[in-house]
């Protein structure tokens, strides 16, 4: 089962590194307000995980870069996204604001959210 799954994860990857989606072009000064707003975020994921890739392609798609959080393999992460969301579960978003955190779960959530702050 476990070669089944690592075998699925590596599929995943490779379809996704294949049919990578383009990018928003923004100008350099509309780039630096979407990377300042963004500097606030971070998604806790597993690498191979289809809805954390789902996740990540939707921040490609709005040309949005933020920290990646390895959950699997980093136990300082995992035991962040533990303490701080309730529980073990990818992918998780990590949003700072106003001196609040808020974690969201559910990818369509994530993705959801990403559309509407930075499309």
């Amino acid at each position: 089962m476990r070669f089944i799954r690592w075998f699925l994860g590596k599929l995943i990857l490779l379809a996704n590194a294949i049919f990578a989606p383009k990018g928003i072009q923004r100008s350099p000064e509309a780039q630096a307000l979407v990377d300042a707003k963004a500097k606030n975020l971070s998604l806790y994921q597993f690498e191979a995980c289809p809805f954390c890739v789902k996740v990540r392609r939707a921040m490609k798609r709005q040309s949005v870069h933020f920290e990646l959080r390895d959950a699997k393999n980093n136990a300082e992460h995992r035991q962040a996204l533990q303490q701080g969301g309730g529980k073990v579960k990818v992918p998780c978003l990590r949003i700072e604001e106003d001196g609040q955190t808020r974690w969201l779960y559910e990818s369509s959530d994530i993705v959801a959210y990403l559309e509407k702050e930075f499309a």
